[in-house]
């Protein structure tokens, strides 16, 4: 659907955010950066999201400077507190027991940079979710399928981890792990894509 006029990498891991870039039928490579994640104190998270996102893109434009860099990262916040990826499972219900008949704030910073043809741009998107209410040991059994221990805020919406989701405001994709309306259109504005 879509080819690039610069070589990508993505700089995650993430299937998810794997799967995004594939369906757009963009070729890519995946170089994870390793940065520190640690939020510095009193930062909002919209602010962490962003400074990771672009922390990681300039990471990786050292290495590949003709390359360009898609740098994600996706936190999940309810009342300033952001709620990472837990840290065991007994850490994993904690979060979905805080969480249960709230909204929340799914964010995700995202960064395109290519050093070399001197294109950066950075933004955030948020979405709203709002959990429904489960007897604990509903939530328990979710966290004994092993799924919510690599996501930010141990669930995952695109997985079992959906019947935990009442209703969401804003982008679906951006929950996932990518805002792809987004992100597309600032590949697009810059060029560094175009459609076939």
């Amino acid at each position: 659907m879509f080819t690039a006029r610069i070589p990508l990498i993505l700089a995650s891991a993430s299937p998810r955010r794997k799967d995004f870039l594939n369906s757009l039928g963009l070729t890519f490579s995946i170089d994870p950066a390793d940065i520190d994640e640690t939020p510095l104190p009193a930062e909002a998270p919209d602010a962490f999201a962003q400074r990771m996102a672009r922390d990681k893109a300039q990471a990786l434009s050292i290495l590949h400077p003709h390359k360009c860099i898609i740098a994600a990262d996706t936190v999940v916040a309810l009342d300033e507190r952001i709620y990472g990826k837990p840290e065991n499972p007994e850490q994993a219900l904690i979060f979905l027991k805080q969480l249960q008949g709230r909204t929340h704030q799914v964010i995700t910073g995202y960064s395109v940079l290519a050093r070399q043809y001197n294109i950066e741009a950075w933004s955030t998107e948020t979405t709203m979710v709002t959990f429904g209410h489960f007897e604990t040991s509903v939530l328990q059994s979710y966290v004994n399928t092993g799924d919510p221990l690599d996501k930010a805020g141990a669930y995952g919406i695109q997985g079992i981890g959906t019947f935990l989701v009442h209703s969401i405001e804003g982008s679906y994709s951006n929950v996932v792990g990518l805002p792809l309306t987004q992100l597309l259109n600032t590949l697009l504005q810059y060029n560094i894509i175009y459609p076939d």
